[in-house]
């Protein structure tokens, strides 16, 4: 039988997802409801088009000349560990094509319990790198930001230090949100005690995906927040270490 995944969509020339140019699949679903999501139209988890990993591995491919030597596909969302069958067989098919991959992923569903454990790992193998948003090192600012707190989330990126898995940390500057200088400061440490750590990003919020918000009728729940100051994102740069990765 074959296994098909809830799709939202993909894009053909991805440059900030992954190293080089990729392709991205947007998978449908995410159960956190983070305050500055610029994707709330993913949130739906019975929404989506079926299609199958054969179906993507052939659509992507088409731009393969493209890539170059470090491009390939990444896997976004909504959360994409919420589909993990379906994406154990599209990055399986993708690596039996040479392909590079990549997950894009907030690691809300991590949990060391079974069944799913035993199928991350097996995910893990043919995954070659992770960009995992770390949204708050504090676990009740975590949860006001996205509704959940964060103690399993921390817990993946400790595993996926243990097995020496490549991750991108990425952290969305929020003000009033996710820019406070203990927080920043306890990331950091965080992230400094992880041995798999290639590159850190500091992400400036931005209201980009607000009438995404307006057009589903959500309320949107950071009215009034501006983007932050250069001198805050320098700041967020300077105590998470960027410059060490």
């Amino acid at each position: 039988m074959s296994i098909t995944g809830k799709i939202h969509s993909c894009e053909s020339f991805g440059a900030a997802d992954g190293p080089g140019v990729r392709y991205i699949v947007f998978l449908q679903g995410c159960k956190m409801r983070c305050k500055y999501c610029h994707n709330p139209d993913t949130w739906n988890l019975s929404g989506g088009e079926e299609k199958s990993a054969d179906e993507l591995i052939q659509s992507a491919l088409k731009f393969k000349k493209y890539w170059g030597d470090k491009g390939g596909i990444t896997i976004s969302g909504g959360e994409p560990l919420l589909q993990i069958d379906f994406l154990i067989d599209l990055l399986k098919k993708a690596k039996e094509e040479g392909i590079h991959t990549t997950i894009d992923t907030a690691g809300n569903p991590f949990t060391r319990e079974e069944p799913f454990f035993a199928k991350f790992e097996e995910l893990m193998k043919y995954t070659d790198l992770l960009l995992l948003d770390l949204k708050e090192i504090n676990p009740k600012r975590h949860k006001e930001l996205t509704g959940f707190e964060n103690s399993n989330i921390l817990e993946m990126a400790k595993y996926l230090s243990e097995i020496g898995k490549p991750v991108w940390i990425r952290h969305v500057l929020v003000p009033e949100n996710s820019d406070f200088d203990e927080d920043l400061t306890a990331l950091g440490d965080f992230i400094g005690s992880l041995s798999n750590v290639e590159k850190v990003e500091v992400l400036p919020y931005h209201t980009l995906g607000k009438f995404k918000w307006d057009n589903l009728g959500i309320a949107y729940q950071l009215e009034g927040i501006n983007s932050p100051e250069q001198e805050r994102i320098k700041n967020a740069q300077q105590l998470l270490g960027c410059s060490k990765y």
